[in-house]
């Protein structure tokens, strides 16, 4: 269980719509379903109406800074079998990163990488009161693109399995890569103007209505009691 699973779902009601793809940058075909995901008939670029109207609104705020930037969409709505099927394909590919294999694993190894899974991946839960905030409708990972369709350099990609996937990893760092904490601080800034909170421990992942978003809005306002009002879809 996460702090945030213990947040109360009161679901709305609100539709799983479209996401206008033509006034986004997008992965063609999207990275997960190159990979196999099974999406079935449900495609990952939804969510929730409300997100969608808030990640216009985010892009006319970016595009007031930098006028020919936009925001990409990396992910957006994840069923619970995508889910699954990403947390197991990332583990199999953090053992064979580490030069192992799955079959030689020690209990002690195999536990510390499902460790390392699970600090990026939440579990592929079934369970009605913790969903993963994907399969919500209720979160979108996203990064930005500069005016001749380039990733801007955010110095670590999307479901990196390291620290450097922390928000403010480069707050820190030595002058050469600056850069990096300024891009995803401009990330940061037209996203949350937009309605959205930023997950603490991912840079892309950013959420409204689902159990974590309510989670932090209770951590930062201690007489605030917000509840989750998007459970899982279907």
């Amino acid at each position: 269980m996460r702090p945030y699973h213990y947040i109360e779902i009161v679901e709305c009601g609100e539709p799983l719509v479209e996401i206008p793809l033509s006034d986004f940058a997008v992965e063609s075909p999207h990275p997960y379903q190159k990979l196999g995901a099974p999406y079935g008939e449900h495609s990952p670029y939804f969510l929730r109406e409300t997100l969608v109207d808030y990640l216009i609104e985010a892009q006319n705020y970016l595009q007031k800074l930098h006028p020919d930037w936009r925001i990409q969409i990396f992910d957006a709505y994840r069923p619970v079998a995508v889910q699954k099927f990403m947390v197991n394909y990332t583990f199999s590919q953090a053992v064979e990163e580490k030069g192992l294999t799955e079959s030689s694993l020690s209990e002690t190894q195999r536990q510390g990488i499902w460790e390392e899974v699970y600090k990026i991946w939440a579990e592929p839960s079934l369970d009605r009161k913790t969903p993963p905030p994907h399969s919500t409708g209720g979160a979108v990972d996203v990064t930005l693109v500069d005016e001749i369709g380039q990733i801007i350099d955010m110095g670590s990609p999307i479901d990196e399995l390291s620290d450097r996937s922390l928000p403010d990893y480069y707050a820190d760092i030595q002058q050469e890569v600056l850069q990096y904490h300024a891009n995803r601080l401009l990330l940061k800034y037209v996203m949350e103007k937009a309605g959205f909170t930023r997950n603490p421990r991912e840079w892309w992942h950013y959420s409204f209505g689902d159990q974590m978003w309510a989670w932090l809005n209770n951590e930062a306002n201690g007489n605030k009691k917000c509840v989750a009002c998007y459970g899982r879809l279907f």
